[in-house]
């Protein structure tokens, strides 16, 4: 037995989502991604930026969102994205920011005391999202 890790890292993240079509239109018309798959009985979208991808699930009775603590409660308290530059997190904060149903709560800012900068939204679907930019990270 090696040292190495058992596994490659991420393949998906499952989310679900009050508004499937909401969420899925924030990702690929927002953000960019592409959608590379969709289950209609699900329901179910697939959305990719290239390097991750979400699989995106409509709950089946609307109800209010749940608060995530994270002293308290056990999941997904937000999902962090990477931006490649400080102009790509700006440029990306007022194009969400702008976005319907999206509820900010922050703009970028510095972490800590620096050099990585992040934001924080809530998407339409109800997830909470950071973009981040940390300089000292090589684009691959």
């Amino acid at each position: 037995m090696t040292d190495a890790p058992l596994t490659l890292g991420i393949d998906h993240v499952g989310l679900t989502v009050r508004d499937l079509n909401a969420t899925r239109d924030f990702f690929v018309r927002c953000l960019g991604w592409k959608q590379v798959g969709e289950r209609p009985s699900y329901p179910a979208a697939f959305v990719s930026d290239g390097y991750v991808t979400l699989t995106l699930w409509e709950v089946t009775t609307r109800t209010h969102r749940v608060e995530f603590d994270r002293k308290t409660n056990v999941g997904l308290h937000h999902l962090a994205l990477r931006v490649g530059s400080e102009a790509a997190l700006d440029e990306l904060f007022t194009r969400v920011s702008r976005w319907p149903g999206i509820v900010v709560e922050f703009a970028p800012e510095n972490l800590g005391q620096g050099p990585k900068r992040h934001t924080m939204v809530y998407e339409p679907g109800g997830i909470r999202l950071e973009f981040d930019f940390d300089p000292r990270m090589r684009a691959s």
